[in-house]
């Protein structure tokens, strides 16, 4: 499991993959915080946080990831090394997770360079440190997680097709809908006695809990249930070519 994973890594950072995610999370992100006037921007805003970071975010990992999954499982199909991985020693199960992982490795590093963001406003607020931190730490862990549930659905999308272009395409469908679509569903007239239920089924509702600065256990095991769910579905998927 841990060669896949390393190969994976390896291939993120070898064919521009990684650093292209991560130079345009932080291109977009920065673009909006720091450059582009108007209401995200932190200096035209006057308030000493980091919120439209977390604003943000979560729409441009919308594509990001998915563009970064797509290939996990497609082009192994395509050029037919699945069959060769599938011989040696290791489970469906661990196979999924080694490249589930190296994915989430990539969003670890691709968040870890904002914490320069707020380091800044740390050291620019008036008063110096006038930054809500707990805030700050449970939207950067919501925004983690959020992602990783990302992964997991892209991981999932690309174990359904050899095409990459179907697979960016079905995984970003996936997360929007799971990150909006339960909101659009509760507003519904028909839906509104159960709206409270169906919001609590989408990831909006848990990260804008967790950004909140309280790491809610039921917020953690939500994240955890989604990942291991679209990772365990695409380990049924691989198990599937058995049957």
């Amino acid at each position: 499991m841990y060669s896949i994973y390393k190969k994976e890594i390896v291939s993120f950072f070898s064919s521009l993959t990684g650093y292209i995610a991560i130079i345009v999370f932080l291109a977009l992100t920065g673009w909006f915080m720091w450059i582009n006037p108007g209401e995200f921007n932190i200096l035209d805003g006057g308030y000493s946080t980091i919120d439209t970071l977390f604003f943000i975010a979560p729409w441009v990992f919308l594509f990001l990831v998915p563009a970064t999954t797509m290939r996990s499982f497609a082009e192994e199909r395509k050029t037919g090394t699945i069959e060769l991985l599938l011989t040696h020693p290791v489970s469906e199960m661990q196979l999924v997770m080694a490249k589930y992982l190296a994915a989430v490795t990539l969003i670890l590093l691709s968040l870890l360079p904002c914490l320069i963001y707020f380091a800044t406003v740390y050291f620019i607020g008036n008063p110096v440190g006038n930054i809500d931190s707990g805030g700050t730490w449970g939207s950067f862990a919501g925004l983690f997680f959020l992602a990783s549930a990302y992964a997991a659905i892209g991981i999932f999308a690309s174990s359904l097709t050899d095409n990459q272009i179907v697979a960016f395409i079905v995984s970003a469908a996936l997360c929007f809908f799971a990150y909006t679509g339960f909101d659009g569903l509760a507003s519904m007239a028909p839906l509104k006695p159960v709206n409270t239920f169906i919001i609590s089924l989408g990831i909006n509702e848990h990260y804008k809990s967790l950004s909140r600065g309280v790491i809610d256990i039921r917020d953690v095991m939500y994240f955890v249930i989604v990942s291991a769910t679209f990772t365990g579905a695409a380990r049924l998927k691989l198990q599937s070519r058995k049957w």
